[in-house]
């Protein structure tokens, strides 16, 4: 068996690296586990999600089939709200 010597300094710093990739890791892991939750979106960011004009997004927000939020005269929606949206109105295929 071969041994490796290395310094106690560079040795700090690569035990340092790795608890920084760690905390890294962690985070990311955090933010994946529900990527949708209580993010804010704004119209524009809806419209390209679900494929759909502004109007028709107003014309969800008038039928109250989209929860949404106003702050002076911007719209918000909350992207797990976007997510039940979309899970309300899949539709199964039979065999699939």
């Amino acid at each position: 068996m071969e041994v490796i010597t290395i310094d106690s300094i560079a040795f700090k710093q690569i035990i340092e690296k790795m608890d920084l990739l760690e905390s890294r890791f962690e985070n990311l892991a955090e933010a994946n586990a529900n990527p949708l939750k209580d993010k804010w979106l704004d119209i524009e960011e809806v419209c390209f999600l679900l494929k759909v004009s502004k109007r028709t997004l107003q014309t969800y927000r008038d039928d109250n089939h989209v929860p949404y939020s106003i702050i002076g005269k911007k719209i918000y929606y909350r992207a797990s709200d976007i997510e039940k949206f979309l899970l309300k109105n899949y539709r199964k295929v039979k065999g699939y």
